[in-house]
C-alpha cells in the first residue's frame, strides 16, 4: 500500500492569497488583531483554518523583532520551591502575553552563563537568576547583550541587579528565635552545601548573634541529606535539644530519620525548618516553619521583568518579610 504524500505547508502569502488581503493584514491579526477591523480580520481566520496553517515564532519574529519570551535560570527542579516559584512566574507572564523557558544550572555559575548565553541566542527579551552569587561570564554577558535581568529569593538593594525576594538572615534569625523563645540552648543546625549559594550563606549569617549553642551540620539538600545529618547528629556525644533545618526539605529527611530511631518530636527533640512547603502542613507532626512569600515572589518577578521588557523601565528592589508558621513540631525542652 502506498502512502499518500504529505502536502505543502501553507505559509504566510498563501493564507493572504486565500483571504483575499495583504501579508501584512495578516501579519497585523497575528501580532496586533484590535488593529483589523472585524470582518477582515475573521476572513483572516477562516483562511488560517481552512489551510491548516500554523504561524512560525521564528517567522513572527522577524517580522516584529519580538520573541515575547524570558528565559528562567535555576539550581535544579529537584527542589519543590524553585518548581512553585516557575509556576507562578509561568501563570504571571502569560497575563502579559509573555512565554517561559526554563534552565537549570545545578548550582555551577560556568553552566548558567552557557545556558543564559543559549538563552540569549534564540531571543530570550529578558532572564530571571536565582540569588545574587553568579560568575562573571554571566555579568559580561547580560552586559553586552543589554538584556534586562532580575534576581529573586535574595533582597540586596544595593546589588547590580534588581533584587526580587526575601532577607534570608531575617527568615533564620525568626526560627532560631522561636526555639530560643521555647528554651532551647543547644541547637543542631542542618543546612544545604555553602559553596556558591549565598541563601545559605545568608540564613547562616542570621544565627550569628543567637545565645544558643550550635552545632552546624552541613549536607545535600534532599531527604536523604537530611537522613543523613540526622545520623551524624545522634552520634553526637550530647543530644540537642532541638534541630533547626534551613529548609523543609532537610527538615522532612530528619523527621523520617527519628521516626525510624523511635525519637518523638517534639517530646524528644523539636524539628523546625525554613520555606513552608505545601506538604510541610501534611506531614507528621506537622512542621512548625518559616514561610517564605515563594508564591508571591512569582508575581513579582513576573510583573517587573514584563514591565522592563516591554516598557524598558527598571524595576524597584522588591522585599517579601517571611512569617513564622507554627505547628506540632516544636514544644518546650524536656
Amino acid at each position: 500500500m502506498s502512502k499518500t504524500p504529505p502536502q505543502k505547508r501553507a505559509n504566510l502569502r498563501d493564507v493572504a492569497t486565500a483571504a483575499g488581503v495583504s501579508v501584512a493584514t495578516v501579519s497585523r491579526v497575528m501580532n496586533a488583531p484590535d488593529t483589523v477591523a472585524k470582518k477582515t480580520r475573521k476572513r483572516v481566520e477562516e483562511a488560517m483554518n481552512s489551510l491548516r496553517w500554523v504561524p512560525s515564532a521564528a517567522a513572527r519574529a522577524i517580522n516584529t523583532g519580538r520573541t515575547r519570551f524570558v528565559g528562567a535560570l535555576v539550581p535544579t527542579l529537584d527542589n519543590a520551591i524553585f518548581a512553585r516559584f516557575l509556576s507562578k512566574l509561568e501563570n504571571q507572564l502569560n497575563t502579559h502575553r509573555l512565554s517561559l523557558v526554563v534552565a537549570t544550572t545545578g548550582g555551577d555559575p560556568q553552566v548558567e552563563a552557557e545556558k543564559a548565553k543559549t538563552l540569549i541566542d534564540i531571543g530570550a527579551e529578558g532572564l530571571v537568576v536565582s540569588g545574587i552569587t553568579h560568575g562573571q561570564a554571566l555579568y559580561d554577558l547580560l552586559d553586552r547583550s543589554q538584556r534586562p535581568a532580575i534576581a529573586t529569593s535574595y533582597y540586596d538593594p544595593g546589588y547590580v541587579l534588581p533584587t526580587i525576594g526575601y532577607d534570608n538572615a531575617a527568615a533564620a534569625k525568626l526560627a532560631q528565635e522561636h526555639l530560643t523563645g521555647l528554651g532551647h540552648q543547644h541547637i543542631a543546625v542542618v543546612h544545604g552545601p555553602r559553596l556558591n549559594n549565598d541563601r545559605t550563606e545568608a540564613r547562616l549569617s542570621g544565627l550569628t548573634g543567637s545565645n544558643a549553642a550550635l552545632e552546624l551540620f552541613e549536607t545535600e539538600i534532599s531527604l536523604a541529606g537530611g537522613c543523613n545529618a540526622a545520623r551524624a547528629i545522634l552520634q553526637g556525644t550530647q543530644r540537642p535539644t532541638a534541630i533547626l533545618c534551613l529548609s523543609d526539605v532537610l527538615a522532612s529527611g530528619v523527621l523520617a530519620e527519628l521516626h525510624r530511631r523511635d525519637l518523638a518530636v517534639p517530646r524528644d527533640v523539636s524539628v523546625m525548618g525554613i520555606d513552608d512547603l505545601p506538604g510541610s502542613a501534611h506531614i507528621y507532626p506537622e512542621l512548625t516553619t518559616v514561610h517564605l512569600p515563594v508564591a508571591r515572589m512569582g508575581l513579582a518577578a513576573a510583573d517587573a521583568i514584563a514591565e522592563w521588557v516591554e516598557t524598558q523601565t527598571v524595576p524597584e528592589p522588591t522585599l517579601l518579610e517571611p512569617s513564622l508558621v507554627l505547628r506540632k513540631s516544636t514544644a518546650r525542652p524536656r
